[in-house]
């Protein structure tokens, strides 16, 4: 049975860190096809019509594979995970049910009328189009974080006579304090994956003399909505959900940061490698005392170690967590540092000459994803060993009746298919932006 539960981990992580890949471009350029359709409405430009279109496009290929990559989510929760869909169906069931009964048909609905309806709807229609789907994509995001947010911090439940959880307080489910901030946090670390994509695209039309007008627009947009949303991503909402990580999961809180020891005045660890046979943090660069006033707004406040919690309490993996956690934070740094830079330089009015800054754009699209992958390896791994955070445990939430074996075979047919499927996507999105957003033209 341990080495079915871990093969039931490993193929849950591995379809669900593949299926994120896709919804955190689709809800971060929502936003920025607004705000494209908008300044095309304000300024009576067609060119940013024209570049909505084109994001719309990209937004409906990952849109497409977010479907397919996300449906084996759901059946796996059926598979291999009954015990929990048992023990916590009568909960998170309304929510799952939620996201694709309203969020998902509302943004779908309004999808196809942004992408066919342009010609046949007035300008205001075709924005009202857009803002649908961007409020269709962020509702779907806050029924998830919802139902992940209730497994890191039970609230509104009640435990009938078979020993199942049972909703008792709706509203007290859907707000939970937990999830608003969750929600911010990763709804604005879309953004910052869609802005720094808009921002690649733009600096490759530069560098390669096509669409010049276009790869100026989405140059600026992109780097302008990087700065803020990288910004915002630290400050407040980072800050808030690492206070609310240490106010409920205070084992999760230390072995993030790889503190061992309770102290006053806890220093925060830059760099260094986590010991697990001796306790302790090798070759560790540090900040005194920065940890405690992070956490508490004291200089010298007490923030409890792993010590303070029993051996089975501790998360599974602490190296992993540690590292990945560190992984988040550090590109989250680098991204603030690179977004106003690219804020300096359009301000100098040298951001659209700058070739060397278009090869950076260019070289950091991708580790948004990893940023984004790395954070959410955070929360989960942090949660651990609990499935639904002090009520029921990881391993007893797996499928009794399937084997190793079956689910080996399932996670192979997974690896398979989506590598087939990630060429597919590659090969569509590259044919989607050398075709540009007019097609035809070199330069507009």
């Amino acid at each position: 049975m341990e080495s079915a539960l871990t093969i039931h981990r490993l193929q849950f992580a591995f379809t669900i860190m593949y299926h994120y890949l896709f919804p955190q471009l689709t809800m971060g350029l929502a936003l920025l096809i607004v705000v494209l359709k908008w300044l095309g409405l304000r300024r009576g430009d067609a060119h940013y019509h024209r570049s909505a279109r084109f994001w719309a496009k990209i937004f409906a290929i990952n849109f497409a594979m977010g479907v397919v990559t996300g449906i084996p989510m759901e059946f796996q929760f059926g598979t291999n995970w009954a015990a929990f869909s048992t023990f916590a169906g009568g909960v998170i069931g309304q929510t799952l049910a939620m996201e694709g009964v309203f969020a998902f048909f509302l943004e779908s609905s309004f999808l196809g009328l942004f992408l066919f309806g342009e010609k046949r709807l007035s300008p205001r229609a075709h924005f009202f189009t857009a803002v649908m789907v961007f409020l269709g994509s962020w509702l779907s995001g806050y029924f998830i974080i919802v139902t992940n947010a209730w497994m890191q911090h039970p609230v509104g439940y009640v435990v009938d006579a078979a020993g199942n959880v049972q909703l008792a307080d709706f509203w007290k489910f859907l707000f939970n304090p937990w999830a608003l901030w969750q929600y911010a946090h990763t709804m604005l670390g879309a953004v910052v994956t869609a802005a720094f994509v808009m921002a690649a695209v733009g600096a490759f039309y530069l560098l390669t003399d096509r669409f010049v007008a276009y790869g100026k627009q989405f140059v600026r947009l992109g780097t302008i909505a990087a700065a803020v949303a990288s910004f915002l991503v630290a400050f407040p909402t980072g800050d808030v959900q690492g206070r609310n990580v240490a106010r409920h999961q205070p084992v999760t809180l230390a072995a993030m940061e790889g503190l061992f020891e309770t102290k006053k005045g806890a220093e925060l660890i830059l760099i260094g490698q986590p010991d697990m046979q001796n306790l302790r943090i090798d070759n560790p660069i540090h900040i005194p005392n920065l940890l405690s006033f992070l956490t508490y707004y004291r200089w010298k406040a007490e923030v409890k170690g792993l010590d303070a919690f029993p051996r089975e309490l501790w998360p599974d993996n602490i190296p992993l967590l540690y590292y990945v956690y560190h992984i988040m934070v550090g590109l989250g740094t680098i991204f603030i540092a690179v977004s106003f830079l690219g804020i300096y330089l359009l301000y100098r009015k040298r951001l659209e000459r700058a070739r060397w800054f278009h090869w950076i754009l260019m070289g950091i699209f991708p580790f948004p994803y990893i940023a984004n992958t790395a954070g959410w390896m955070t929360a989960e791994l942090g949660r651990q060993p609990w499935l639904v955070y002090g009520l029921m445990r990881t391993a007893q939430g797996a499928s009794p009746l399937v084997s190793d074996g079956n689910a080996l075979f399932t996670l192979m047919g997974f690896m398979g298919l989506y590598a087939l499927l990630s060429i597919l996507f590659l090969s569509l999105v590259m044919r989607t932006i050398l075709q540009g957003p007019e097609p035809g033209e070199k330069e507009s």
